[in-house]
């Protein structure tokens, strides 16, 4: 009898560390999740997120009073308004919206801002001081008389005379705001020319206002800004 001899198994053919092989090895296919931050990382991690979220509140905190003062100095302020000078168009105690930027504009450009006829402005008055406040008094009053008019006032009548209107012609009678005037009387009568860069203003309430017909013509520079709304009282909100 011969010897039952049993084949060895077949060998599999084994990456060579020198780079030959007999055939290819296999690809692991499986993906390693991402590997957790060590315990001192996390420390760190959450530290530095603590600083930088203090750094943002104390940036916030003081961007927030700069930007409020930037945008009162030079886009709109609010003003509350004191006195009858302005009946029966705006009333004690009305608070307006002001706005700026036609006159920063202006100031950008090398220019002076000139307000349309007819518009309510807010002033400065140079040469006059507001107790209250320490500066100049701040007016509220409505443009009358523009550069290259000559704006006679005469027993409370208003005329106008210019280039297009050399016989003259009343602004309340033309203007929009004719039947807001409270009073067209006042005991001062005044014959005045208006240069250039400069307005000639007025109260509606003309029989109780301080404006032009006292303390003259205003400049350019004097002129804060232009009214744009009424927003208190509520129910009187009105868009100028």
């Amino acid at each position: 009898m011969q010897p039952n001899h049993t084949p060895p198994p077949p060998q599999l053919p084994r990456p060579d560390s020198s780079g030959g092989s007999s055939a290819p090895s296999p690809i692991d296919m499986r993906v390693s999740p991402p590997s957790e931050p060590s315990n001192h990382q996390a420390p760190n991690k959450r530290r530095r997120e603590g600083v930088k979220s203090v750094l943002s509140t104390v940036f916030i905190l003081l961007s927030a009073p700069i930007v409020a003062l930037l945008l009162i100095a030079f886009v709109f302020q609010s003003y509350e308004v004191d006195g009858p000078s302005m009946e029966s168009t705006l009333s004690d105690s009305d608070r307006l919206i002001v706005i700026k930027t036609d006159k920063t504009w202006a100031r950008i450009t090398g220019q002076e801002y000139i307000p349309d006829r007819g518009e309510i402005i807010v002033f400065a008055k140079l040469g006059t001081i507001d107790p209250a406040a320490g500066s100049e008094r701040q007016l509220i009053k409505r443009v009358i008389g523009l550069p290259g008019d000559t704006v006679v006032v005469s027993n409370g009548q208003v005329t106008v005379y210019n280039d297009e209107h050399p016989d003259g012609f009343d602004p309340d009678e033309k203007g929009d705001y004719e039947a807001l005037i409270a009073s067209r009387g006042g005991a001062t009568d005044i014959d005045i020319s208006v240069p250039d860069g400069h307005v000639f203003v007025l109260g509606d309430n003309r029989s109780n206002s301080l404006d032009s017909r006292t303390f003259g013509i205003i400049s350019s520079e004097e002129i804060i800004g232009r009214l744009s709304l009424r927003i208190f009282p509520l129910n009187e909100f009105t868009r100028f």
